[in-house]
């Protein structure tokens, strides 16, 4: 690291970094509605006391993919109260910014626009919260780019093939390559690194000069065989990478002794989840980069809502707890009541000298009750608390130990593992919660034509995006695709050879993961596509029939924005001035085309008629009931389709 004097001087950058922010999380709830807004408010005051060069947001700046109008007006408010102004921007960019900024109408960085007066510029990448979706692929900060209030970049539209280009930054004699790269599924991304399908672009001139810094969004540490990205898949010329996705607060950059580069993860804002690694204090970093040297300082929040977490295991308490004992239940009451009463002590000790922190903590007592002990009243025990703690009824968590079965000496000893509440220790997914299903029922439910993977992706889906034609179209592009090799290969029309000839086909996608990947895309594409035709159809209704005014649309609710396009009026200008300060050196590069910017967004070549325009509280068990049955007893259908 380089000497303190250094930090003002006219060659280093001072770059703000935070990560998971989750503007909305819980906006409702009377307590904690605006603990995310609070603290996005001390970021940026943090930004503009420090007076940073930049600020680098490693993704989920926004909880909900299509977060309520409230959340985008708070943030816009905040972004246009604290990041505009008269202070000159003192770095340049030396990139191609057609190429950083290729999917928007707007291709370069905000505080070069002619028409914005931004003194703090903020470069983010997108999360697995606030991804692109939909049949524009769209996404919130999209919302924030166009408004000039943010640049998002690290954004890539192939499953194919990624190629990151960095934006080249240069302050006096130091010169930053920051690279970016939003949330990709792990699975896919893990397979694209095994694959050689990710490159990192690097500047042609003095490639050793440049101080080569990744911001990323993907899990860090193991949830599965493929469920994270090593970090031995980075390149090694990389100097440092920001990590985002992970709540924990390992800000202090640690260094990878493979890879030689150093890892910063600054962790979470706010607390999403009452974990461990939700508890540690909450930071933000103030990075300092002179040359190839870098410091990273850093600040504590103070307008975290704190947060105190402890675990009691009943059965290492014999002389206080007999399961026997017909008032034991009682007893174990008051002594969780004591634990709480000593955390909410140690939170009020916490907030002597911090005003700014929220009144009420957020307390968590994780109770082990194995050993024939019960359980007491949960609610009748967090109405004693109500006043005072900010999550009442979430306060105990009551989990009992699963118990191993006797080993073998030779075995592995798993009773001395440390324990862990099931519903805490690990994250469960709608793909993995398809695939588990699929795997152990009946024989009579198994899927014949859908892989458990295809499937699973399309219940993702429909879950987390609200794709609600997601299912049926996988199922019709699938059975098409069926339909067409059943064609080929010109089976006899016996039901046997038929099942026999779909199980081949289906073992055969099921080992080509790429060509799954691909299904499952255009089965997107199409649902998207679908979507739309149902958008309009439902507004030429409405303009048919301008009486039936009772009816409430998806639109007119206030707890969504939609992040689809939408017409609107306003004055643009045929060429935007450049930046005060700026010699035409620094932008000459970014070559601003308007008119033929790409905007990484398809459409399918076929269209489908709708039948109804889905209803948005559509179920799960709606969509599939909508779609063919999957059992072996398809081969008919399958059949009589085809010769018809």
């Amino acid at each position: 690291s380089f000497p303190f004097l250094f930090r003002d001087d006219e060659d280093a950058f001072k770059i703000l970094i935070a990560t998971d922010i989750h503007l909305g999380y819980l906006e409702k709830d009377p307590v904690r509605g605006n603990d995310t807004f609070v603290t996005f408010n001390e970021i940026l005051e943090q930004a503009q006391k420090n007076e940073v060069d930049f600020v680098l947001l490693g993704g989920d700046l926004f909880h909900e993919n299509k977060p309520s109008r409230r959340t985008v007006h708070s943030c816009m408010e905040s972004l246009r109260k604290y990041c505009m102004g008269d202070r000159p921007v003192q770095f340049e960019i030396l990139s191609d910014q057609a190429v950083n900024f290729h999917f928007s109408k707007f291709p370069w960085v905000n505080y070069q626009d002619g028409n914005l007066n931004i003194s703090i510029p903020i470069f983010s990448i997108h999360g697995n919260h606030d991804d692109p979706t939909g049949v524009d692929a769209l996404c919130a900060l999209d919302i924030l780019s166009c408004a000039g209030l943010l640049n998002h970049f690290g954004r890539s539209s192939s499953v194919e093939k990624i190629d990151i280009s960095p934006i080249l930054l240069r302050k006096g004699r130091t010169k930053i390559a920051l690279y970016g790269l939003g949330a990709i599924p792990d699975e896919r991304l893990y397979r694209m690194f095994v694959n050689k399908h990710v490159t990192m672009l690097r500047p042609k001139e003095d490639e050793d000069s440049w101080f080569n810094l990744f911001v990323i969004h993907q899990n860090r540490s193991k949830h599965g065989p493929t469920n994270y990205i090593p970090e031995q898949f980075l390149d090694d010329f990389l100097n440092l990478v920001i990590w985002g996705h992970e709540h924990e607060c390992k800000i202090a950059p640690t260094q990878n002794e493979q890879q030689r580069f150093y890892v910063s993860q600054p962790g979470s804002s706010v607390v999403t989840s009452l974990s461990p690694g939700e508890a540690v204090k909450k930071h933000i970093g103030l990075l300092h980069v002179k040359g190839k040297n870098m410091k990273m300082e850093k600040i504590p929040l103070e307008t975290v809502r704190s947060f105190h977490m402890e675990d009691v295991v009943l059965a290492d308490y014999p002389d206080l707890f007999n399961p026997d004992n017909p008032k034991v239940t009682q007893a174990i009451q008051a002594f969780c009541m004591e634990k709480v009463e000593m955390m909410l002590d140690n939170a009020e000790r916490d907030r002597l000298g911090n005003p700014r922190q929220p009144e009420k903590p957020l307390i968590r007592l994780r109770v082990d009750y194995t050993g024939g002990f019960e359980p007491f009243s949960v609610h009748r025990f967090s109405q004693k608390y109500v006043d005072r703690i900010a999550n009442p009824k979430d306060i105990i968590h009551f989990f009992r130990h699963r118990e191993q079965k006797e080993k073998n000496e030779s075995d592995l000893n798993f009773g001395k593992l440390v324990r862990r509440p099931t519903s805490e220790g690990m994250t469960l997914r709608v793909e993995d919660l398809v695939k588990q299903y699929f795997q152990t029922a009946e024989k009579k439910v198994q899927l014949s034509l859908l892989t458990e993977r295809g499937m699973g992706e399309a219940v993702q889906e429909f879950v987390d995006k609200e794709e609600k034609d997601a299912i049926e179209e996988l199922v019709k592009f699938q059975l098409e695709k069926t339909q067409r090799f059943l064609k080929e290969r010109r089976t006899d029309a016996e039901e046997e050879k038929i099942d026999e000839e779909v199980r081949k086909f289906r073992e055969s996608r099921r080992k080509n993961a790429e060509e799954e990947d691909e299904e499952v895309r255009e089965a997107m594409t199409r649902a998207r596509a679908h979507r739309s035709e149902d958008a309009v159809l439902a507004s030429a209704s409405s303009d048919e029939e301008p009486m039936d005014m009772g009816v409430k649309t998806p639109g007119d609710s206030d707890d969504g924005l939609p992040l689809s396009a939408s017409r609107g009026r306003g004055r643009g200008r045929g060429r935007a001035r450049g930046a005060r300060g700026q010699t035409s050196a620094a932008r000459g590069s970014s070559q601003r085309r308007r008119g033929n910017t790409s905007q990484g967004s398809t459409t399918s070549s076929r269209t489908y008629k709708p039948v109804s325009v889905p209803a948005k509280n559509m179920s799960i068990v709606d969509g599939m009931s909508t779609v063919c049955p999957f059992t072996t007893t398809t081969a008919s259908l399958i059949y009589s389709q085809i010769v018809v």
